[in-house]
């Protein structure tokens, strides 16, 4: 038995001994019972949103924080998954499972060939280069997404409506004092293949094809010396991570039953991803649920200062002043996560007990 084999058996025999794993049990739970803990819609959706943008950040996490190359882009596939439920719904009108798995597959498979092109372009030449090719592609297909009313709506965007158990209307009856409603259903189905898409991509980065890709990260001359075509790998990473955000895409669309330009294209969620990668840690996967959870949660609840403040302190201007402030807020504390937690919040933390363990 090599030393590599010896490490794997060592790693699996403490695999269920080791706290991350009850943590993410607990996590998997709290996701699962949120529609019987909190009956508030809006609670539902910032939850979901987060499942949703976990697994779009962890898509951009392979490509960042374990290849150690930048894209400008990747939300570009996040926005083809979100067309291609919005066209097959919306547009045609094909309201059926399997239109809609077939969007699915769609999405999938032109966001692979897509990538695939991008990278074979751009890859070989420098990592920038590839960044701002990217970009491009993104802003054409924004620009693109406005322009073709006959197919995209436009600015305007497509609404749709689902088929079967997916439809708002639809309702099977009360399970734990809550109504089993189309949307809820909807959750369940989103949060199993999110669920499964976190499985793919972990599987991903511990299997061979992701100690090379972290070999290129840490020191690409050095990969290139012992024999790896590193351009190719890199292209492998990106068509993986572009497929998973265009299933990502099409699952958003799914919950909010919407697409348009800038709900599913903008430059603005591309800032988004790249603010959850650095709050929850590059090179983590399990970073993008930190790092979306505090972008979903202050964005949704930061805005309602004022109304606490005005129930707490009425009649105080100077308090309703400051509470108008949620953006001075929403900066502040990004800087302290940044100053406390230097590598995100997951980075930092495994940073602190891999050091407890070595000591």
């Amino acid at each position: 038995m090599n030393p590599v084999q010896q490490f794997r058996l060592e790693e699996k025999g403490v695999r269920f001994r080791n706290p991350y794993f009850f943590l993410r049990i607990l996590l998997l739970a709290f996701f699962v019972f949120t529609p019987f803990m909190f009956r508030s819609f809006e609670v539902l959706d910032v939850v979901l949103k987060i499942i949703i943008f976990s697994a779009l950040v962890a898509s951009y996490d392979v490509i960042l924080g374990y290849t150690g190359i930048v894209s400008l882009g990747h939300v570009l596939y996040f926005g083809i998954g979100c067309y291609s439920v919005g066209i097959f719904m919306g547009n045609l009108g094909w309201i059926s499972y399997g239109h809609l798995a077939l969007a699915f597959l769609i999405a999938i498979a032109v966001s692979g060939i897509l990538s695939v092109l991008i990278g074979l372009f751009s890859l070989r030449i420098r990592a920038i280069f590839f960044a701002m090719v990217t970009l491009a592609f993104m802003e054409f297909a924004f620009i693109l997404s406005s322009q073709l009313r006959s197919i995209t709506g436009g600015d305007d965007g497509i609404s749709f409506k689902l088929p079967g158990i997916l439809a708002v209307d639809y309702s099977i009856g009360h399970f734990l004092g809550i109504e089993l409603t189309g949307r809820i259903l909807s959750y369940f189905l989103i949060l199993l293949i999110c669920m499964i898409l976190f499985l793919f991509m972990l599987r991903f980065v511990h299997s061979p094809v992701g100690r090379v890709l972290q070999s290129i990260r840490d020191n690409e001359p050095r990969s290139i010396a012992l024999g790896y075509r590193t351009y190719l790998f890199q292209v492998i990473a990106s068509s993986f991570a572009s497929c998973v955000a265009a299933v990502a895409g099409a699952c958003f669309a799914i919950w909010v039953r919407y697409v348009s330009p800038d709900s599913s294209l903008s430059v603005s969620i591309m800032l988004d991803v790249l603010l959850m990668v650095i709050v929850g840690g590059m090179g983590t996967l399990y970073g993008g649920i930190f790092g979306a959870a505090f972008l979903m949660v202050t964005r949704a609840f930061l805005p309602k200062l004022q109304v606490l403040v005005g129930s707490i302190l009425p009649g105080v201007p100077m308090a309703a002043r400051l509470s108008e402030r949620w953006l001075f807020y929403f900066g502040l504390l990004f800087i302290i996560i940044v100053y406390f937690f230097p590598k995100g919040i997951v980075g930092t933390v495994q940073e602190f007990f891999s050091k407890r363990r070595t000591s």
